[in-house]
């Protein structure tokens, strides 16, 4: 009878080994999202209060304790603590408390524990990977990412974000899928997060919170190819939809493809300008400012020219009215004789140069001779009524 009993007994051992092996490989090729975890620990609490409840009611039972004596058995059973001022005294009691000690106490606390690291691994991963609801407000959503170099843009970009004082602590969160494995610590480190999508999904844009946005910037796939001018458009139309227009700047590469944006109600529309990421904060800041700057990029409608100007000692805001009011451009700065541009100087500013650098208009920029006579022109009106 008793090498019967003992195969028995081997036999239930091996059951219980066999499920909690069973357990473990589910948790690991099956518990991997949130939901799924959550579902696993409320299984777990569930059984665990579940077999501490029977067991307080076997203490009220067989060992005759009262309901608060039995509670406080169970728990000090469960947590291992075992302070000896209760305990069993029945054999049947006795089996009850083991069983709860070895079921509950030591197998599911440890799926429970399990389950809680599990539960913080998942959470750090879907971060990483971009997989996470931040749900954000009043943040800066960028839509997109450049094809090439796309770390040192955004490195770029998002540093001048930072250094614009408005929004040195606004969030920032990318939309793209261009970073599965996690964005890179770089941009981590400037306070970024992601989200790994895609615009053109509507589940996408509610993750990335693109209604509570206070700017969204749409950059083009490709910056070569005019071919992504028609995905950007699709993204456009989403957001005119959700009446976004009037806060979503937009880079285009084709000029044709301008005012079909524009109907939409988008605030900017801009050519991509890889290599000054800083128009687009611009036309965050101060709207309007980025049109100027483009000009000076692509020569388009206004273009900064470098004429040979002789100055000895002129103020530097007679020397812009000359320009101005001969309708041949802006000054913007000046070549001193050692040959340093001086930007922007002071308008009583004297000015020793060798050139200027005016802001002409491509259509009828001036020739060197007009800009010559006009400040001639100008000091010798201006010398006559002085005499």
């Amino acid at each position: 009878m008793a090498a019967p009993a003992l195969v028995g007994r081997l036999g239930a051992m091996n059951r219980v080994t066999r499920f909690i092996r069973h357990h473990q490989r589910v948790r690991h090729a099956v518990y991997q999202t949130e939901a799924n975890i959550r579902r696993s620990v409320i299984r777990s609490a569930s059984l665990l209060v579940g077999f501490a409840c029977l067991h307080v009611l076997a203490m009220m039972w067989l060992e005759g304790m009262g309901a608060w004596q039995a509670t406080w058995l169970t728990m000090t059973t469960l947590t291992t603590v075992g302070y000896g001022d209760y305990s069993a005294e029945s054999q049947a009691g006795q089996i009850a408390t083991a069983v709860l000690m070895f079921i509950c106490g030591i197998t599911l606390m440890t799926f429970l524990i399990s389950d809680y690291v599990d539960f913080r691994i998942a959470r750090r991963e879907r971060i990483r990977t971009g997989h996470w609801d931040w749900n954000m407000a009043d943040h800066i959503l960028i839509i997109n990412s450049p094809k090439y170099n796309r770390e040192a843009y955004f490195l770029r970009m998002i540093a001048q974000i930072r250094e614009s004082g408005e929004y040195h602590d606004t969030p920032i969160q990318l939309l793209n899928d261009d970073f599965p494995e996690g964005l890179p610590d770089s941009l981590r480190q400037l306070g970024v997060v992601h989200i790994t999508g895609l615009a053109s999904r509507p589940d996408d844009l509610t993750r990335a919170g693109v209604e509570r946005a206070s700017h969204i910037v749409v950059l083009a796939r490709d910056e070569y190819s005019a071919d992504s001018d028609s995905y950007t458009f699709d993204v456009a139309y989403r957001l005119y939809k959700l009446g976004l227009g009037p806060k979503t700047i937009i880079e285009c590469v084709e000029d044709d493809n301008r005012e079909r944006l524009r109907g939409l109600q988008i605030k900017t529309v801009l050519r991509p300008i890889r290599s000054y990421p800083e128009i687009i904060v611009r036309a965050m800041v101060a709207p309007g400012v980025e049109l100027v700057i483009e000009d000076m990029f692509t020569h388009a409608d206004d273009h900064p020219v470098r004429y040979p100007v002789w100055l000895e000692g002129e103020r530097w805001a007679d020397v812009v009215n000359a320009v101005v009011q001969a309708n041949l451009g802006t000054a913007l700065a000046y070549v001193t004789k050692d040959g340093e541009v001086i930007t922007h100087p002071d308008g009583d500013h004297h000015v020793h140069a060798q050139s200027l650098i005016i802001l002409v208009h491509t259509e009828k920029s001036p020739t060197i001779r007009d800009v010559q006579r006009a400040i001639e022109v100008h000091f010798n009106i201006h010398a006559a009524k002085l005499d």
